[in-house]
């Protein structure tokens, strides 16, 4: 075995349990340092004897249970304020709020179940389960179940195909510094490329947007305009407050409802 892999496992192997909790606290919490290598090396270590399987099962769900249950408190205290918070530190937040809130609405507390196989929504689901006051028993049930399911997937893959993950980790080691060159050149490019459209989309929005003091003095004006509030039905459960005379329509239902939109007059779309 290449030294540096050699140093890897036994540290993984001395610290593994600890090193999984902390590791998948951290992720959960919205670190972008993902625990999938560290679960399928943690497999591999169950599948050579080094790590006792159920106890790296028990400690990943422990890890994220911990995250998870911080995240339904803000989202029960704060409501649909972490989820903006959430749209803001994000590169690609919109359409995953959307994604989860469409879940949600469908599944309800089976979303957890999945939610932490697709990217991004196993940030949001928690802190959504909280805005829309899930129990807390009920929370922990369901986001235990879905937290085994996704750690032990992964340990699983680990544990079956433990000496082709070896072999795969001792060519990359092998690779030494360049390993953390390219890994961290194609995070950068990635990261660079969602800042840039993310800052595009932003600057094409700010051409069209007209701020609330502006929309309050046509009102005031007596000006006709017809204003649309696009939240979807799960933001508009947690504040139902909406500007007075707004038609609701879901953004997805905009363009299969636009009949209700006048084709000659001034139209101011919001959400949240």
């Amino acid at each position: 075995m290449h030294p540096a892999l050699h140093r890897a496992f036994e540290f993984l192997i001395h610290h593994g349990l600890a090193v999984l909790f902390g590791w998948v606290l951290v992720e959960q919490l919205g670190v972008p340092i993902p625990a999938m290598p560290l679960l399928l090396a943690a497999g591999a270590l169950a599948g050579t004897g080094h790590l006792n399987f159920f106890a790296a099962l028990l400690f990943t769900v422990l890890g994220a249970l911990a995250s998870d249950s911080l995240w339904f408190q803000l989202g029960r205290h704060k409501g649909i304020k972490i989820l903006q918070l959430l749209c803001r530190i994000s590169l690609e937040p919109d359409s995953c709020v959307r994604r989860t809130q469409g879940m949600f609405s469908k599944q309800g507390a089976r979303s957890l179940l999945v939610a932490k196989f697709l990217p991004g929504l196993g940030l949001v689901t928690p802190p959504l389960a909280g805005v829309f006051r899930m129990r807390f028993r009920r929370f922990l049930l369901f986001d235990a179940i879905g937290s085994m399911l996704w750690a032990g997937v992964f340990l699983a893959i680990g544990y079956v195909f433990a000496g082709q993950i070896e072999r795969v980790a001792a060519q990359l080691a092998s690779l030494g510094g360049w390993l953390l060159v390219l890994f961290a050149g194609a995070l950068g490019t990635y990261i660079a490329y969602k800042f840039v459209a993310r800052q595009r989309f932003l600057r094409e929005l700010r051409i069209a947007r007209i701020t609330v003091d502006e929309l309050k003095e046509k009102i005031d004006a007596g000006e006709q305009v017809t204003i649309v509030d696009l939240r979807h039905s799960l933001d508009f459960e947690a504040e139902p407050e909406t500007i007075p005379g707004a038609l609701h329509i879901e953004a997805k239902e905009l363009e299969e409802k636009n009949y209700r939109l006048p084709r000659d007059g001034e139209v101011v779309l919001y959400c949240t």
